[in-house]
Order: C-alpha cells, then structure tokens, then sequence
C-alpha cells in the first residue's frame, strides 16, 4: 500500500498493512531542524510579523516552497494544511501596529497584540472594536457574501497538492466548519449564548449557508478529506453543557459534514483537544469519520477512547505532546508502544501526537517517536 492508500483503509474501517503516521501541524522549530533552515513554515509570530511590513511574497513562497521539502523529507502518509501554512490574508493599506515594547503593538484601531515566548505567537489581548459590537438577529438575517481569497492561497495549495495528491493522503483545509458559534470570542461567545440565543440561532443558520457557498475556495478537488479544527472543550469538558451542545449545533454540523460527504466524497476529520469525554456520542452522531487530538492531560486516554468509540470512527494520536516537549526519549517510546498495543487492534488507528509537534518540541524525542513507530507499525 502506499500512504494514500493505507490511510484511506483505516477510515474507512479496514486493516492497512501498517498504522499510517501523521501530525496535524509541525511547528516551525522542529520543521527548521529537518528541513536545515530558517522557515515561516508554522512561524505564526515571524509570519505575522511580515505580513504586517508587507511581505506577503516572501511568507508565501517560504510556506509552499518549505511546505514541499518537509514532506519531502518526512516519511509520513498524511499532508494537511494547519495555520500559517497557507491562507495568506489581503495586503492592508493599515500601517504596522506600533511596538510598544518587545512583546506588545497596538494597531490604529486600539487592538493591543501580545507575543508567547510559550507558543512563539502573537495574539490580540485586547480589541475594543469588538467590545463595542452589538450582535442582532436581523445582521445575520441578511444574505452572507461569498469569500474572496487571495490568489497566492490557492496558488500553494495547488502547488504542494500537485506534489504528492497521487502518494499521500490529502486533508485540505477547514472545509468551512460550523461547530460552536461563539459571536465575538469564546468569552464573549459563551454570554452571547446565554443573553442573545435569538442572535446565536440566526448566526448559526447564517455560517452554514455562508460554508455552504463557499465550497469552491473550502474544498479542495485534490484533496481526500477536509480538516475542521474548532475546540469544543477546555481540559475538564466542554464549553458548554451536552444537552445545549446537541439542541443547537448538533443538527447544523451533522448538516455540514453531510455536504461534505454527499457533494464532494471527502472524509471530515476532526481535531478538537479538552475532555470531550461526554461529546463522543455526538462526535459519531455528527458524522465525523476521524477524531484528532486526543489529549490525555485532560483526561482523554487513547486506550479508553480505542475501547469505548474506536470501532464507529477512527482515531489519531496516541503519543503525549507534553512528553514530546519536556519527557525522554524513552518516556515517548513507551508512549509509542502503548498507544500502538492498544489502539492499532482492529484497524481505525493513525499514529501522532496528542496535539502536534509543537513549538519546543524536543528533536530527538521526535527523533525517538518516528523510530519506535517504524518498529511498532506492521499488523
């Protein structure tokens, strides 16, 4: 089997010659280790940073040019396309946000930015534009207008699909998930659903009519399946309760996925980290074909989730994020054994790690986690 082909028998229930591996994202520190040289490839802040000097050249050719090599040089069966990876956005007549001190700007409208040595990113704190917002049920009654991307986007994503679309297993893009409307934020999202539910309904029916229309630019023609990456849950379970989950987004993602499948034939693979423990059910119900992210310093153990849901959809992960960071080499190769003793029986199991190979990610535990794998992989 080549990778496309493995990856394709797992989702679809039936054994592989071997366990397929693959990451949901590699970040820019470990893609540099492997490619041996500097990269906006998963460089979120240095990214950033460019597009707001104008620089919108030089990031997208790093991101399809370095996107190729990696791939090139890593024997793993799945291609996909995380953030800072591809969507480059419009160039802005804005000028750069002011640096206010070495981890702060401020842009003209107020919006104050932060810098993450943590996870080497910068991130609005503060957008006073969104405070003052006012959400109503009529904004949303309106017909959405259609998204407008950036040629140099699809240009990547046609050039590295061209590369491999015959070899290896192809997750595209968002494929425009619905998921939680959270309307300004989590923070704000979760009063906005308490205070405004006429607002939230009407939004909810607007985003799938925008995801809907769409299609063209969220759906890849070369690609095998569509990656939606919204978290539903923080580490001790989800947002908001189950019953809520299921009487207002259930019905609309179950719609969505369905679209995906019936219109295009692509598989929807699902990443989404915290304790989601009591959303599985609904996971299925949904229709997702994979589950990503199964993060056990949340309470989420590969294991369990093998035994309980792992013959109705397929599994990804297994190999702790955090030990990958601050463990051992033999602490992640035990991890490895694990997960493969316990997951890999019965089909339905992709290796990876728990979240991604993030940013501080150990070299050689990465190192470690692909040679166990390759030792552990036959059925």
């Amino acid at each position: 089997m080549n990778s496309k082909q493995r990856v394709r028998a797992v989702v679809e229930g039936r054994i592989p010659d071997r366990v397929p591996i693959g990451e949901y994202a590699i970040d820019f520190d470990t893609v540099e280790k492997i490619i041996g040289h500097d990269t906006y490839l998963r460089a979120k802040a240095k990214s950033q940073i460019a597009f707001w000097e104008g620089r919108h050249d030089e990031v997208a050719e790093s991101w399809r040019r370095d996107h190729i090599e990696l791939f090139q040089k890593l024997d793993l069966d799945i291609i996909t396309f995380p953030m800072c990876t591809w969507d480059v956005p419009w160039p802005s007549d804005d000028p750069a946000p002011r640096k206010v001190d070495p981890t702060t700007w401020e842009d003209k409208y107020g919006r104050v930015y932060k810098y993450s040595e943590v996870t080497a990113d910068i991130t609005c704190v503060f957008d006073p534009v969104m405070e003052q917002m006012v959400f109503t049920k009529e904004e949303y009654e309106k017909e959405p207008m259609p998204c407008v991307q950036d040629k140099r986007s699809r240009e990547i994503l046609d050039s590295v699909i061209n590369v491999f679309k015959d070899e290896k297993y192809i997750i595209g893009p968002s494929g425009g998930e619905v998921g939680i409307v959270l309307l300004g934020g989590l923070e704000r999202g979760l009063e906005e659903l308490i205070m405004n539910p006429e607002a939230v309904e009407a939004a909810t029916g607007y985003f799938l009519k925008k995801r809907n229309m769409d299609d063209a630019i969220m759906v890849h023609p070369d690609s095998d399946a569509v990656f939606w990456g919204m978290d539903f849950c923080f580490n001790n379970g989800p947002f908001i309760d189950p019953e809520m989950f299921k009487a207002q987004f259930l019905a609309v993602n179950k719609t969505r996925v369905n679209a995906i499948h019936t219109r295009y034939g692509k598989k929807v693979f699902k990443h989404c980290c915290g304790n989601t423990k009591v959303l599985l059910d609904s996971f299925i119900d949904i229709g997702y074909d994979v589950y990503q992210s199964i993060q056990p310093t949340a309470g989420m153990d590969i294991c369990e989730v093998k035994k309980s849901h792992g013959n109705r959809m397929a599994l990804w992960g297994g190999v702790s994020v955090e030990l990958l960071i601050g463990g051992t080499m033999d602490d992640v190769r035990a991890d490895v054994r694990r997960a493969m003793q316990c997951a890999k029986q019965g089909g339905r199991f992709i290796l990876g790690a728990s979240h991604s190979i993030s940013v501080g990610t150990r070299y050689d535990n990465y190192m470690a986690m692909l040679d166990e794998y390759s030792k552990q992989s036959m059925y």
